[in-house]
């Protein structure tokens, strides 16, 4: 049975293959990336990029009568499934390296292996492949099937890659929990103290981490909120909700400073489910800060998101335009407002 973070062996590979060799169509297709993550597909799916960069692969998974998307394959099997493939029929194999699909001729007397080697992704400092490789790749992907596809050709698809783009260097964790906090790849990023805990009932909803948690209002007045959120904990959790697809933690601090009575900080959170993942995604969509009760300063979040059962960590977040990963005020109450979070773990 396949669950949550199983790596796909060699032998199970073959076995959920054999309906694939087995069946009427005759025709196989294997589009080779040279590397590949389930989380390059989540970049380029809504809400993050748009659809058109991986429409005509996402056409193909939805149009299709049956399709299975493995998030995790040993590295050993995609490297020789070229092998494997050859070595199960009488396979007729075909090199597609001509753009020009159309000049493709198949003898359909003969069962056809297409391999087609698509364009490596040239990637960032922080692994996202460009967009202009995505787009061109779907674009050959789309080309080839509708080609077939207006021909009256059967065919199955396999889309894979010879190896992982990202590979986890440290796969131990701090907590043996649903939502576990990955372990960090540096020595000083051991916890110094350990999690805000929020519960319901006996069940963990939310861990909270950050190394420094720290606001200024008005520029001017400094709030660092680090050693009553994780150290004294006199903060108020009791308005945090907890659900299946949206949860707020709220933290409430009464006095944190002279001249503030009251403070709140409200962190939004989403957990959808990306087809093109095949898994659940969770994501910091806003920030809130209530002060004295007045109106809320509110923040959109840029892209802050991890596997649902897996944490965010960002080593900075805040309202910098230095920070990697940033809020960014929707009112005008939030430009009244500095955040920094470093460390940060949810």
């Amino acid at each position: 049975a396949l669950y949550e973070g199983h790596v796909i062996s060699a032998q199970e590979l073959t076995a959920l293959l054999q309906p694939v060799l087995t069946q009427n169509s005759r025709n196989l297709i294997l589009f080779l990336q040279d590397s590949l993550s389930v989380d390059d597909f989540t970049y380029f799916s809504e809400p993050y990029i748009n659809k058109l960069f991986i429409h005509f692969l996402q056409e193909i998974l939805q149009s299709s009568p049956s399709s299975l998307v493995l998030p995790a394959v040993d590295c050993e099997a995609t490297r020789y499934l070229l092998s494997f493939l050859q070595e199960s029929g009488d396979w007729k194999l075909t090199n597609v390296t001509n753009l020009d699909v159309s000049q493709l001729e198949l003898d359909l007397s003969k069962p056809n292996l297409l391999v087609v080697q698509l364009q490596p992704f040239a990637r960032s400092s922080n692994e996202i492949p460009t967009l202009e490789a995505a787009a061109e790749n779907d674009k050959i992907i789309g080309r080839l099937t509708m080609d077939l596809q207006e021909r009256g050709i059967l065919f199955s698809v396999i889309y894979t890659a010879v190896r992982p783009s990202r590979v986890s260097r440290r796969t131990d964790v701090e907590w043996k929990l649903r939502r576990q906090l990955m372990a960090t790849e540096e020595e000083e990023d051991h916890l110094s103290y350990s999690p805000l805990n929020v519960t319901t009932g006996s069940d963990i909803c939310i861990l909270f981490y950050a190394r420094n948690f720290s606001l200024k209002a008005n520029n001017s007045v400094f709030i660092d909120l680090t050693n009553a959120t994780f150290v004294t904990q006199k903060v108020d959790i009791s308005s945090s909700q907890c659900s299946d697809i949206n949860t707020t933690l709220s933290l409430k601090y009464t006095k944190p400073v002279n001249g503030i009575s009251s403070l709140e900080i409200r962190f939004l959170m989403t957990n959808k489910f990306y087809e093109a993942s095949a898994r659940n995604w969770s994501s910091l969509e806003s920030v809130e800060i209530v002060q004295d009760g007045a109106t809320s300063a509110k923040f959109n979040v840029f892209v802050i998101s991890a596997p649902a059962e897996y944490s965010f960590h960002c080593q900075l977040v805040g309202t910098s335009n230095l920070y990697p990963a940033r809020l960014i005020p929707s009112n005008s109450e939030a430009k009244s407002w500095d955040v920094f979070i470093s460390r940060l773990q949810v």
